[in-house]
């Protein structure tokens, strides 16, 4: 299966490419965003995400390391590849 890896921290998406895959984005759009312990430490609260792309694409352009991972785009749509088996399926 061809595919491209693009390492987000070293090539973190622009403003439009996020915009795309919110668009296409077959999760609820707050799941994008990981909620570890950099989201606590910047005392950010979840509720402001949910359903709120303009948002989720704001704090993901300041703060690229809380983009959900695997993110999986293919044409227009996007999933985020957890559990890993949702992948194979989404490419199949």
């Amino acid at each position: 299966m061809d595919h491209d890896v693009i390492l987000y921290m070293k090539e973190p998406p622009d403003r439009a490419t996020l915009e795309k895959i919110v668009k296409g984005l077959e999760d609820p759009v707050e799941d994008l965003v990981r909620k570890d312990s950099r989201f606590k430490k910047l005392e950010l609260n979840a509720g402001d995400y949910v359903g709120n792309p303009e948002a989720v694409v704001d704090l993901l352009v300041e703060q690229k390391a809380l983009i959900q991972r695997p993110l999986v785009v293919k044409g227009r749509k996007a999933i985020i590849g957890r559990p890993k088996a949702r992948i194979a399926d989404f490419l199949g």
